[in-house]
Parts: structure tokens; C-alpha cells; sequence
């Protein structure tokens, strides 16, 4: 671990209630694992219960699982994950995500269509010729019970030759609690995808 782990890295701590997501900086480096000192207080941390990890590191983002096995004030000691995997270069993981989806801005609303997705951002394409210059607000229905809103800024606009809009664009005004639901939505797509 002491390869992917180094000190004043930060780490991202999901456990299994996402809502109490953590993040902190690593203070120590073991054999037998790790110790970081949480940003937040470390509400619904829970000794020897398994939790995602998230870190970017210099060969991609790093994702693992492991067990708190120690938990003193704002400082816990993770135990070495029995595995690791790199989910890809790119900071978050991207999917292909087909869905209808409504852009809405003071004034107007208009229909597009997802084509991929990542908690950074996603594509969309839309007969609408929207201004780059506008920021709007969108909500994105992972499930029936799961949805996230915030705002969608454009970064790359293409048109074709029929007159339709391919869009790249970022995620603006999310939450950590909604960034982090994205990386799990779209890092449990993903090896769904791989394990098909």
C-alpha cells in the first residue's frame, strides 16, 4: 500500500450511509495500513465496517475497500485493502447514459438527450441551440428513488449537419453528497458493464 498511499494524500472515505461522506489527509503510512485525520466530524463511521475509498493519485483515480480499525476523534486507521483497482486516467469514472433530460433556465426549458455521464459532468444532444454563455439547471434521474440536481454549464458546443447539437459540459453548484452518489452510480455501472 505504501506505493498508493502516501502522506498528506488526500482520501475520500464513503461509508455505508454515503450521506456521511468524509474526507481527510493521510498522517501515516504502516505495513499493516494507514491513518488519516478526517476533515468532518466522523459521523456514521463505524469500527470494522467496510467503506469505499477514493483517491487521485499519480497513475489515476484509486479505488479500494476496506475497515476502520481504529477511530479516535477526528483521526482514523484504515486497515490494507486486499485489493485495489485504478478506475481510469480521467478523474471520474464516465459511462454511457441514454436519458431524456430537461435543461431549464429562468425563462425557458429545453429537451435533450444524455449520452454519457460522469460526476463531473456529461454529453448531450439537442435540436435547441443553446447560448454557452448560460448556466442551467437539470435534474438527473439515476432511479426511481435516485436523483441529483445542479447546474450544467457548456464547455464544447458541436452541431452537425442536420441541425443537431452534440454538447460537452460541466456540473457546477453539486453537492458532495451528490458528487459522491454520481462516482458510486457510475463506478457500480461501469463493473456491472465489465462483469456482463
Amino acid at each position: 500500500m505504501r506505493e498508493l498511499i502516501k502522506k498528506e494524500q488526500l482520501v475520500t472515505i464513503v461509508p455505508q450511509d454515503f450521506k456521511k461522506t468524509n474526507k481527510g489527509k493521510v498522517t501515516e503510512v504502516s505495513q499493516d495500513g494507514f491513518s488519516m485525520e478526517l476533515k468532518y466530524k466522523p459521523e456514521g463511521l463505524v469500527v470494522n465496517h467496510i467503506c469505499e475509498f477514493y483517491s487521485m493519485t499519480d497513475n489515476g483515480y484509486l479505488y479500494f475497500e476496506s475497515y476502520i480499525q481504529a477511530l479516535e476523534n477526528n483521526v482514523v486507521s484504515i486497515a490494507n485493502p486486499v485489493k485495489h483497482r485504478f478506475l481510469q486516467r480521467r478523474k471520474y469514472t464516465r459511462i454511457k447514459f441514454v436519458e431524456d433530460i430537461d435543461l431549464v433556465t429562468d425563462n425557458n426549458s429545453y429537451k435533450a438527450k444524455t449520452l454519457d455521464l460522469s460526476a463531473g459532468g456529461m454529453k448531450i444532444r439537442t435540436e435547441a441551440n443553446l447560448d454557452i454563455e448560460q448556466e442551467y439547471r437539470v435534474t438527473i434521474h439515476l432511479s426511481h428513488e435516485q436523483e441529483v440536481k445542479c447546474k450544467y454549464q457548456l464547455i464544447r458546443v458541436e452541431r452537425d449537419d442536420n441541425g443537431i447539437y452534440t454538447i460537452s459540459g460541466r456540473f457546477t453548484q453539486l453537492s458532495n453528497v451528490n458528487k459522491m452518489t454520481l462516482v458510486q452510480y457510475c463506478m457500480q455501472k461501469e463493473m456491472e458493464n465489465q462483469n456482463r
